[in-house]
């Protein structure tokens, strides 16, 4: 488990930064921001921001820069790899003014990776080695290349495979909030139709987010209800609420927090 705050004290926030020039066409669909949203919410983390930016060097710099004086902690994916076009390194380097250096511990592992599979050590593969000085390494179990935590930034792979047990072994290290608990429902009625009362039942009920998202299917409408709160109690009472108010009010099984 990660480490944990004091119950009472704000819940750490976090961003994303997504980068490559593949997501902003749309020929590759992000898979990692939905992972790490989900997985940081499980520590008690909220992710609060994601951007997508190019692989332009300016780019990343500005947002590692404007989202780490921000949040506690900033997420990267993509960048990493052994091409021209991987800067993402030497663009944390230079947003946090560290020079880029051979991890040697980042290299030790990458020389036996490649030597037990009798693939030769290239300058293109040594190029993932490349870290800003006092990187603190992040394990990857899949195929050696490791990505990296400074300050509080923590640089990943874009491959979604390698991205998720880069985090999983990252998140023990990462000091969480309060879990937020999340309850799903379902109202076979439109939005319009139920907005003044669910708006009442959100400002009777501060310390619980309540959001809708509407549907149209075939034989009409239906709104998904999703609550979200880091008190027990007080999510149970906005519930409670709910379900005193709309009798139609059915658990959303396929939701968060209900299967």
């Amino acid at each position: 488990m990660s480490p944990s705050r004091d119950s009472s004290s704000p819940a750490p926030t976090a961003a994303m930064i997504v980068i490559g020039d593949e997501l902003l066409s749309g020929r590759t669909r992000d898979a990692n921001t939905p992972h790490l949203a989900q997985a940081l919410e499980k520590i008690g983390i909220r992710l609060r921001e994601v951007r997508i930016v190019p692989d332009e060097t300016e780019a990343i710099v500005e947002a590692v820069r404007a989202l780490s004086a921000v949040h506690d902690h900033v997420f990267t994916s993509g960048g990493i790899g052994p091409t021209h076009d991987d800067i993402t390194a030497d663009a944390v380097a230079r947003a946090f003014d560290r020079p880029i250096e051979i991890n040697p511990e980042a290299h030790a592992r990458l020389a036996a990776f490649y030597e037990a599979r009798g693939i030769e050590m290239n300058p293109a593969r040594l190029r993932m080695a490349r870290m800003p000085a006092g990187a603190r390494l992040i394990d990857n179990p899949v195929s050696a290349a490791p990505g990296f935590s400074i300050e509080n930034v923590h640089v990943m792979a874009g491959v979604p495979s390698i991205f998720r047990e880069m985090l999983a072994g990252l998140l023990p290290r990462l000091t969480g909030g309060a879990p937020l608990l999340v309850r799903g429902f379902l109202l076979r009625r439109p939005e319009g139709e139920i907005a003044a009362a669910l708006g009442a039942i959100a400002a009777a009920h501060p310390d619980v987010a309540i959001g809708s998202y509407p549907s149209f299917r075939a034989d009409g409408h239906e709104t998904r209800i999703v609550l979200r709160s880091a008190l027990p109690a007080a999510l149970e009472a906005a519930c409670q609420a709910l379900t005193a108010a709309f009798a139609d009010l059915v658990p959303d099984e396929h939701g968060p927090g209900n299967g």
